[in-house]
């Protein structure tokens, strides 16, 4: 199985090096997120100058704050340096990222993926000129820029899976439990049919929270951590989680929401972090990523460092988890 590696948006590991050292390792791909600070298809492009042969993606472009027409050019534009590396991974973010960051209305944000995935593959799928017309977006008379992108959709709900089912050629769950995986993409399946496409096509690439270090409650906490961050952060993280764990999850938001953030991340239990999260030591790191694939429905997973663990943990983690 590929596996891939998100990269580090905060800390001192620079993502530039950390690439380099990933395609080196002999990872399949690195993912480059976006929420502020740094602008990830700026970052991939000096990534697909200093590499040669590894997958490159974006996880996520927000599908609030570029057009469609600027998520086409940019994905076309990467696919073309990269010498066909690219996919495109969009999704809704969260109402704090698009309305006190971006400064909009983070409104009907179903339909708004739904319009944007589908006016991004008419600008680059399409023949001829593209027109759209949806309830969002009216696109009209420009030419199609004839060069096919894979997209990936970060999608949570069932109504933002059935965009993936319809529409998408991957799934990238996030703070899904694993084990509630092959259900959720039951929804995934069901639209594709429906849609007349066959589901086996549609990638399932979870991010898979990770961290290793020698101390097994350190990497342990880190994952705490992440979830605590995601869950107490993002209703639909809250959601995902709550699935599995209601108890669990309602602890980590309420605290995380009061501005408790060391109780929500203590609310994270022991089975929390195991269902959503690999934590391990160097010597047990392999074992344990190999158990979680076993007999499941991923197909191309993304191991992510947690952003508060990232400059302790981060190159121990990225080496022991390395394929190669």
């Amino acid at each position: 199985m590929s596996i891939g590696l998100l990269l580090p948006q905060l800390g001192e590991l620079d993502p530039v090096e950390v690439a380099v050292t990933a395609e080196a390792l002999g990872y399949e791909s690195v993912w480059a997120p976006e929420l502020w600070g740094t602008s990830s298809a700026v970052k991939l492009t000096e990534i697909a100058t200093r590499t040669e042969s590894i997958d490159l993606g974006t996880a996520i472009m927000n599908v609030f704050s570029r057009t469609p027409a600027v998520l086409a050019m940019t994905a076309v534009t990467l696919d073309q340096v990269s010498e066909g590396r690219f996919t495109l991974g969009v999704g809704t973010s969260t109402p704090k990222i698009v309305e006190d960051l971006h400064g909009m209305a983070f409104d009907r944000p179903v339909r708004r993926a739904h319009e944007t995935i589908e006016a991004v593959q008419a600008f680059t799928r399409g023949e001829g000129r593209v027109d759209y017309d949806g309830q969002l977006f009216e696109l009209a008379d420009f030419p199609s820029l004839d060069h096919e992108v894979p997209i990936y959709h970060a999608a949570l709900g069932p109504a933002n899976r059935r965009v993936v089912g319809r529409l998408c050629d991957g799934w990238i769950p996030h703070n899904v439990p694993f084990p509630n995986l092959e259900r959720a993409f039951e929804t995934v399946e069901t639209a594709a049919r429906e849609a007349g496409r066959d589901p086996s096509s549609i990638d399932v690439a979870p991010w898979i929270p990770a961290a290793v270090s020698e101390d097994h409650d350190e990497a342990m906490d880190a994952i705490r951590g992440h979830v605590a961050y995601y869950v107490g952060s993002g209703e639909g993280y809250r959601k995902a989680v709550g699935e599995m764990f209601p108890d669990g999850a309602d602890a980590v938001a309420e605290n995380w929401r009061a501005g408790d953030r060391g109780e929500a991340t203590a609310a994270v239990t022991d089975e929390m972090v195991d269902a959503l999260g690999v934590a391990a030591t160097p010597e047990t790191a392999q074992d344990r990523l190999a158990e979680l694939f076993d007999g499941s429905i991923i197909d191309r997973p993304t191991l992510v460092v947690p952003n508060n663990a990232v400059d302790s943990l981060g190159e121990q983690t990225v080496q022991a988890f390395a394929p190669g």
